[in-house]
């Protein structure tokens, strides 16, 4: 039972030593697995040094560079049998863009370099990547999708809730025209986790969640990696809910 021995996946946004793309990489290769690392970062080549991985920078919105990443997983690992599509959110290492605003202050370039991050990105990946996951006929594809944007809203933050909105939709697409092909297409949807992005005002709130606290990135890594198993193979175009119940409560309020 949730075996992944012989399997082969690509991991993306896996530079962070604190991160769901690691933590999901360390996961899948707990199960057997092999993984690349792919970042914008050069830390992601420190990653795939600690766990024994091949990991290359890419920059994900670019197209020649993700063709040329596809094809550097080819080579390196052989065959692909899935993709996780991490990356995305806004950049911890550049703090100058203030991507989170209202309507008013989101700026159509703004607007669109979210999207090129947190959706573009996924998709141009999984178009390169999907000609050799078919190949698989068991293959797996799992998008970091969040419970901003699908089931909940932050005020003056337009930008990123749609994005993850779009993804969901992405992953409905995908499954229903590759089910036929064996692969199974399904989105993790976490709420607060007190990865390295995380910010005070963000750990602050995760403590007002039914179960008290923040996710961590190995929470969120483990139900990708179960998404990936067969155990889950009947589940497609789904968006699995990992948020200590946060989206459940209609009243707010903390009594003392």
């Amino acid at each position: 039972m949730f075996d992944l021995s012989g399997k082969k996946f690509l991991v993306t946004g896996s530079g962070s030593s604190n991160g769901i793309g690691f933590a999901s990489a360390k996961a899948l290769q707990a199960l057997g697995a092999t993984v690349y690392l792919t970042s914008l970062s050069e830390r992601v080549l420190k990653r795939g040094l600690e766990i024994n991985a091949p990991a290359s920078c890419a920059n994900l919105t670019k197209p020649l560079a993700v063709k040329q990443l596809i094809l550097g997983v080819i080579q390196t690992l052989g065959s692909l049998d899935g993709v996780v599509n991490n990356a995305g959110m806004t950049s911890v290492l550049d703090t100058s863009e203030g991507e989170f605003a209202s309507i008013d202050d989101t700026t159509i370039e703004k607007w669109q370099k979210s999207f090129a991050r947190n959706v573009e990105s996924a998709f141009l990946v999984t178009k390169e990547a999907i000609p050799h996951i078919r190949k698989s006929k068991a293959g797996r594809i799992v998008m970091m999708s969040s419970v901003s944007g699908p089931l909940l809203a932050i005020r003056n933050d337009v930008a990123y809730p749609s994005t993850k909105a779009a993804l969901v939709g992405l992953v409905r697409s995908l499954a229903i025209d590759e089910a036929q092909n064996g692969i199974t297409v399904n989105a993790v949807a976490p709420g607060w986790v007190a990865s390295e992005s995380q910010s005070e005002s963000e750990a602050i709130h995760s403590k007002a969640t039914p179960i008290g606290r923040a996710g961590t990135p190995d929470e969120m890594a483990a139900a990708v990696a179960w998404l990936c198993t067969n155990e889950a193979s009947y589940i497609t175009g789904q968006m699995l809910v990992l948020d200590g119940g946060n989206s459940l409560p209609e009243q707010r309020y903390l009594p003392n």
